[in-house]
């Protein structure tokens, strides 16, 4: 799986179609798939209704953890850049009253600020 496009598509695009088709089980009646992230051979996929989080696992990928948060779950989110030495980008999400946040690494491939549009998006609008 490819990198996709950190700003939304319409549902139409080829990168959508794949999306939906690829992971169609996880969907409910009436949800749609808006922006998916590809990092590495994890991914994030951004709903109408909730952030998921697919996490490929050991060598032949055939475990695969599917995390759903609610945008509303999502109390505070924190983006850091890459560096001169540490080029990987950060992404970390506070859920609920966890005090410890989920952490994502993404290459320089992803842009961090695509993506957290997205999802400052999401959040803000699900209070």
């Amino acid at each position: 799986m490819g990198l996709f496009s950190g700003t939304p598509k319409g549902t139409g695009s080829a990168e959508l179609k794949k999306l939906h088709e690829e992971f169609k089980l996880l969907l409910i009646d009436g949800e749609i798939i808006e922006v998916g992230f590809a990092v590495n051979r994890d991914t994030f996929l951004f709903t109408n209704r909730r952030l998921i989080l697919v996490n490929v696992q050991g060598l032949s990928g055939r475990k695969v953890e599917y995390l759903t948060i609610p945008y509303k779950n999502i109390t505070k989110f924190s983006i850091e850049t890459g560096g001169g030495f540490d080029l990987d980008a950060e992404l970390m999400l506070w859920i609920g009253g966890e005090t410890i946040p989920i952490e994502k690494k993404f290459n320089k491939d992803v842009s961090i600020y695509d993506l957290q549009k997205v999802l400052a998006h999401h959040v803000l609008n699900a209070s």
